[in-house]
């Protein structure tokens, strides 16, 4: 579906997506040279004589309660070609299913909805948030840069990037370029990327806040429901850098970055409840005679066909004799109102001859969206022009705590393994809920575990 890989990352993986783009990958990378470390997750120095680095993990994302589900491989193939000139290339595939909040609130009776599809329905017990368990998508992913000098303190980047999933398809350029000052000890980045991605939801495009109808069967070689079609958004992403040396073990570095989305930012899946004003309870719909369909009035979200973020991310590195403690600190601001801090902290440990423990702490905070509500009011009031249910754009805190392993064997190779446990907690205002809405847990917190096991080589 439509977003599912970013439903994962909304819930653990990289929560909310709020950090700098890809194309801050060449800044990170400079900022680690000039400390002497690796880049993060890279732990073998280059050897010429293997041309092709590989780096390759498989990661497993569960959430409790039978929610989202992430399975993924994935390989970055790094080759030096010599004179600081590299090509890279990275492969990923993702699997995702399981169960996803699809935005109605939960209520004192059962519920039923419309699929996706608009050929089937689900139901949803009493007193439970709706869960589409429908929800599952593969993922293909593939990205190209080749990077090189273009004078004696210039190194140019420049990549290009494709990804797949049923219902949505990803292009996208990115370029960018790093200078040299101080002896090499001041590096400053400028970097520019450009995405078009292409939506076209299982079930067709639905109208801004139009009502959710009764499943329809299209027999063998019929379409979904919805109003079909596809649409497009545009993202254009600038980021701005500077790494400093500090010292013989410390190095500092802070990006400003820019992004612009336009076009269609809704996610067709998400739907919101339309409620009595005076006790908050759902509106009852009876499905036509014959037929299956919703038993609640619904209505589908809206968006606005803009977006602006500004970000702020610091971050400091110091080598205490071979343990590296990495901290860092991102705000984030956007014209939707979502406000956003991060704090987190990595600090390598080796010990022995060719090992190494990595404990993790990641914090995440956010205020929801400036049309963010639990449900819509019915009635002779009108309905507001945007208008979501996504928990993604709610009031919303969230941890995550983990330790890696790395291991470095006889021939060079490195194998390590990560585990980190998610807790997500979200606020319920009393102002977003209405009479009996209060009695039910609408933003129920949840968990998430993430283990991943990778294996570093060359070719």
């Amino acid at each position: 579906m439509v977003g599912a890989a970013s439903a994962a990352a909304a819930a653990g993986v990289t929560e909310m997506a709020d950090k700098d783009t890809k194309i801050g990958a060449a800044i990170a990378a400079a900022t680690c040279s000039l400390l002497g470390t690796a880049t993060p997750g890279v732990s073998i120095a280059a050897d010429t004589q293997a041309p092709w680095d590989v780096e390759s993990a498989f990661l497993y994302y569960g959430e409790s309660d039978g929610r989202v589900k992430d399975m993924s491989v994935s390989a970055q193939a790094t080759r030096d070609y010599g004179d600081e000139r590299k090509l890279g290339i990275d492969l990923s595939l993702d699997s995702l299913t399981g169960a996803s909040p699809n935005g109605a609130m939960a209520t004192n009776g059962a519920q039923t909805f419309t699929s996706p599809s608009g050929r089937a329905t689900y139901s949803t017990p009493a007193g439970v948030v709706p869960l589409d368990d429908t929800f599952h998508d593969t993922r293909f992913a593939l990205n190209g840069n080749w990077s090189q000098p273009l004078a004696r303190l210039y190194t140019l980047n420049a990549g290009l990037g494709f990804s797949s999933e049923f219902d949505y398809q990803h292009l996208g350029a990115n370029f960018g370029m790093t200078r040299d000052f101080n002896q090499r000890n001041t590096t400053l980045s400028a970097a520019l990327a450009y995405a078009q991605d292409t939506v076209k939801p299982v079930g067709g495009l639905h109208a801004p806040l139009s009502q959710m109808t009764d499943a329809v069967d299209y027999g063998e070689d019929g379409g979904g429901g919805g109003g079909g079609g596809s649409d497009s958004k545009n993202v254009l992403d600038v980021l701005l850098g500077v790494s400093q040396v500090l010292g013989r073990q410390t190095v500092l570095r802070v990006n400003l970055s820019y992004s612009d989305s336009s076009g269609y930012l809704t996610d067709p899946y998400k739907i919101l409840s339309v409620v009595d004003p005076v006790t908050g309870d759902l509106i009852g719909r009876t499905p036509a005679p014959g037929a299956s369909g919703p038993t609640g009035v619904y209505l589908y979200e809206s968006r606005p066909d803009s977006r602006r973020k500004e970000g702020l991310y610091a971050e400091m590195r110091h080598d205490f004799s071979g343990k590296v403690l990495q901290v860092g600190y991102r705000y984030s601001t956007d014209d939707w109102q979502v406000d956003s801090h991060t704090f987190e902290s990595r600090l390598r440990l080796p010990f022995g001859s060719s090992s190494y423990l990595e404990p993790h702490v990641r914090y995440y905070q956010q205020t929801a969206a400036s049309f963010y509500r639990y449900s819509v009011a019915g009635g002779s009031a009108p309905l507001p022009e945007f208008a979501s249910a996504d928990a993604r754009l709610s009031d919303m805190n969230a941890i995550t705590a983990g330790l890696k392993y790395g291991h470095v064997n006889a021939g060079g190779n490195e194998w390590n393994a990560r585990l980190e446990f998610y807790r997500q907690t979200a606020k319920a205002p009393s102002e977003f809920l209405i009479g009996n809405q209060i009695g039910n847990t609408q933003m129920p917190d949840f968990d998430a575990v993430i283990l991943q096991f990778g294996y570093h080589f060359k070719l």
